[in-house]
């Protein structure tokens, strides 16, 4: 009996087939990297005050410097108060004049802002003072959706077939992400954002799995790496479209339109030939197969589709499965501390480009560059040092840089910002790691339960904004904060975990891990074909 895996390595593992699908599956990233940090650029500071216009009442002439004068008090800096305002009275003109006004209060009538500034979500729902906590719940919201999403189209993808699931989350980003640019409030947004959050994990997810189903093994990476790289080059496109389009709304538009393009093509994706033959259906699997095998200009040996039945289905594990037997246990432990530093510090960085000091765009067009050559270098070091060794340096490096940070004065912009760019390429390349290291560690059949388990434990580190908003503090505090989480899960992965052999293909069972490359028996070790 032949499985899909050795009609694959007849048809070809990358052929030309492989090559256009892993090609039509990495549009969908460059709207992923948008989503993430588009709110970024929605959000932008700028100078406000509280409305005044009451004054107007008694003294319709009044320049607005004087309105100002005589109705906002100032700061030590001599700078008029943002966040509060002398308390209206019933006075005349000459009496405020002359007296003065000495009781004050919150803005009570909203905020004035330049009126030179294109619109944003700032301005239109008023973020600021004492709504200014709303922006990072909004952020965090969306992490939300990721991790709801996650949890609900990863089994609905195993029920249904991975082209349903892309399709239905391709609709609902289109659908809600251009519905963001017409909502009235800013909860409907928040809302609108968990809907996209979640149909962005759908994609991910599902896109992801269906390349890599129909890819051999010794050539899965190049599609992991290859959609890392994709979502690099969409955190820089969003650096530009940011910079050409400052209207909230129409840059939303600009960046969910696009999903859309998906639904022309989605008819031209394959499902998984994996899935059709779990499922039983051996006639649709053997069609896909043939028509990939035609594409690649590859003839099949006679018998080899006839030889193909249905698989007999392996249980899945459970979460309870990650901590019944000890070695996984420690395993699932460890690497959720990894998980959760690594999103910790990742996400501290790159939702932050507005406090380092330089322009918000360069920057940004700077973080999306240099996450190219750490996806990429991460392949090399991966084989010259393995797994344990590069993830431990990676993660020690962007909690050092961070805590380098925090001695650097405040009128060093220039060189926060070159520090905070190595400790995003240091925090890319140690998620590229973790993705390959987790994927030896744990067996096929635990495999799923870990994805949820990490999901669970990786997006609420990628929270930091909202646990500890920034602008809420004075500037170095963040810096340790995000400095040391991930040395210490370095140091972790260093002491706790046992090497594991460079270039290992993935266990299915839940045997022992741990054991030398040369110790490892075919008979306890089933690998994934």
């Amino acid at each position: 009996m032949s499985g899909v895996g050795e009609i694959l390595k007849a048809i070809g593992d990358f052929g030309p087939f492989q090559k256009w699908l892993v090609l039509l599956t990495l549009i969908p990233c460059l709207s992923v990297a948008f989503h993430q940090f588009c709110q970024l650029f929605m959000v932008v500071d700028v100078p406000h005050h509280c409305d005044t216009s009451w004054i107007r009442a008694v003294g319709p002439n009044l320049t607005q410097e004087e309105q100002l004068n005589l109705t906002l008090p100032r700061d030590a800096n001599g700078e008029y108060e943002q966040c509060s305002m002398y308390s209206p009275v019933d006075w005349d003109l000459d009496s405020i004049v002359a007296y003065g006004l000495n009781a004050t209060q919150k803005c009570s009538s909203g905020w004035v802002y330049p009126s030179a500034e294109p619109p944003s979500l700032l301005t239109e729902f008023d973020l600021v003072c004492d709504r200014k906590d709303l922006n990072d719940i909004g952020q965090a919201i969306y992490m939300a959706g990721l991790l709801l999403g996650s949890m609900i189209f990863g089994p609905l993808s195993d029920r249904i077939g991975r082209r349903p699931v892309i399709l239905i989350s391709v609709i609902l980003q289109g659908l809600f992400g251009l519905g963001i640019a017409f909502v009235p409030h800013f909860y409907v947004y928040m809302a609108f954002r968990c809907v996209v959050g979640a149909s962005v994990s759908g994609i991910t997810m599902t896109i992801l799995t269906l390349a890599t189903e129909w890819i051999g093994v010794s050539s899965r990476p190049k599609a992991v790496l290859s959609s890392h790289c994709c979502f690099a080059i969409g955190q820089m496109i969003l650096a530009g479209l940011s910079y050409g389009i400052r209207n909230w709304r129409l840059l939303e538009i600009a960046g969910s339109a696009p999903i859309l393009v998906i639904l022309l093509y989605i008819w031209v994706l394959p499902e998984s030939a994996r899935w059709l033959v779990t499922k039983g259906r051996i006639e649709e699997a053997k069609k896909l197969l043939q028509k990939a095998a035609a594409t690649n200009k590859r003839s099949l040996p006679e018998g080899l589709l006839e030889q193909l039945k249905p698989e007999k289905q392996i249980k899945s594990g459970s979460l309870l499965d990650l901590f019944r037997k000890k070695h996984l246990r420690k395993v699932t432990l460890i690497m959720s501390c990894a998980w959760f530093v690594n999103s910790f510090v990742y996400y501290g960085l790159s939702l932050n480009v507005t406090n380092f000091g330089l322009d918000i765009y360069l920057t940004q067009l700077a973080f999306g560059a240099v996450e190219i050559p750490a996806r990429v270098g991460c392949i090399f070091t991966l084989q010259w040092f393995g797994r344990r060794k590069t993830q431990t340096v990676l993660l020690l490096l962007s909690g050092l840089v961070c805590l380098i940070i925090t001695g650097i004065p405040e009128d060093q912009p220039l060189a926060t910002t070159i520090l905070a760019t190595i400790g995003k390429f240091a925090a890319s390349a140690s998620f590229s790691t973790s993705y390959v290291y987790t994927a030896e560690l744990f067996p096929t059949v635990v495999r799923p339960a870990w994805g949820c388990a990490r999901c669970r434990r990786g997006r609420p580190g990628s929270w930091p904004r909202w646990s500890g908003s920034w602008g809420s503090t004075t500037r170095p505090s963040p810096w340790p904060s995000l400095g040391v989480p991930p040395c210490w899960g370095g140091c972790s992965v260093s002491c706790c975990l046992r090497p594991v052999a460079r270039s290992c293909r993935m266990t299915r069972r839940t045997a022992k891990p741990g054991l030398r490359s040369a110790k490892m028996a075919p008979a306890i070790l089933r690998m994934d074909r």
